[in-house]
């Protein structure tokens, strides 16, 4: 057997390359890939050559770089002492990589449940994001939401909200073909954030103020606008990763007089071992949420709009280097051969 990868190499330059077999050690397993998801926001920063990947100041990630943090796929090897899973469970992979065949941590695989699809099992673990993100701000059944920025985040967090029982759900993104839709995954209202009145708007529509903000915009201008939007003591999740410093905000009128809580929701900002209320561990998010699709309380695989062979990788990447819109992209290993 041969194993591949995607690789970026160069600054918006992602290459389809050959890489070795892994063998596991103890404590690890093997898992050949079927279905990986793009995070477009994460992989373009590493695509294009952003320097603030790193969360350690001063760090620069050299090249190359590689994305695919969520996927699913079959065990074929486990390493001494694994106990969790055996050759040829169907898993769905945290913290891997575009690559045929992964080597992961145990801690790094769950067990899909029995009919789950593979669009979804490739999609959980890019879910546990906005699921951290409103349970770190206490979102009670009745109260307002508004998801800053519909890509695949955003999208996902409209979903959640609404399963967690807020409304109205309101979808914000300056594209209208977003904006529809987000109606479509479930939000009671969408809206662009650059129609007079934005702010107004939302205010009415909650009764003077969202409670709640999923800002996934990455943008200061999104938390920005987004304040505005905010009632008294409302929490703002700081979900996407605003990578860039060179923005002002009004802190005084739009955060300390109105009491505003705001959340820094990277998802690595988690316990690792044990979940208290509004704090859990990734795997007992992933178990929530294996839980909540095979319910039918939410439809990840209703967010995928293409599907391609790793092989066209870099024509994808070439996409999303570019920048705008990006679509909700998976990379089908089953069209490649051993």
């Amino acid at each position: 057997m041969s194993n591949k990868r995607i690789l970026f190499t160069a600054p918006g330059l992602a290459e389809w390359v050959d890489c070795p077999m892994p063998e596991p050690a103890a404590g690890q397993v093997v898992v050949k890939l079927s279905r990986s998801s793009i995070s477009p926001g994460t992989e373009r920063a590493n695509l294009i050559g952003d320097p603030n990947v790193s969360t350690i100041p001063g760090v620069v990630a050299p090249f190359p770089r590689w994305g695919g943090y969520s996927s699913t796929g079959h065990i074929v090897a486990v390493g001494e002492g694994v106990k969790s899973v055996k050759v040829g469970d169907r898993v769905s992979c945290s913290w891997s990589v575009h690559m045929k065949y992964c080597l992961l941590p145990e801690s790094g695989v769950n067990i899909v449940p029995e009919g789950l699809d593979e669009a979804t099992a490739a999609l959980v673990h890019i879910a546990t994001f906005p699921m951290a993100a409103l349970r770190k701000c206490g979102v009670e059944m009745g109260e307002s939401v508004i998801v800053m920025g519909q890509g695949v985040l955003g999208q996902m967090a409209v979903q959640l909200a609404r399963a967690a029982g807020a409304v109205p759900v309101i979808a914000v993104d300056p594209v209208p073909e977003k904006r529809a839709r987000a109606l479509e995954l479930g939000a009671d209202v969408a809206l662009d954030p650059f129609a007079p009145d934005f702010a107004k708007t939302v205010k009415s529509l909650t009764g003077g103020g969202a409670n709640v903000a999923i800002e996934v915009t990455g943008l200061g201008s999104g938390l920005d606008m987004v304040l505005d939007c905010m009632a008294r003591f409302g929490r703002v999740a700081l979900l996407g990763c605003t990578r860039s410093s060179d923005f002002t905000i009004d802190y005084y009128r739009k955060v300390h007089a109105p009491g505003i809580t705001m959340i820094g929701a990277h998802t690595q900002a988690r316990p690792r071992q044990e979940s208290h209320a509004g704090w859990w561990t990734e795997r007992d998010d992933i178990k929530a949420l294996f839980r909540l699709c095979t319910a039918g309380r939410l439809n990840l695989a209703a967010l995928l709009e293409e599907i391609h062979s790793p092989l066209e990788c870099t024509e994808v990447y070439t996409r999303l280097a570019a920048g705008g819109g990006f679509p909700v992209v998976q990379f089908d290993w089953t069209t490649v051969e051993d």
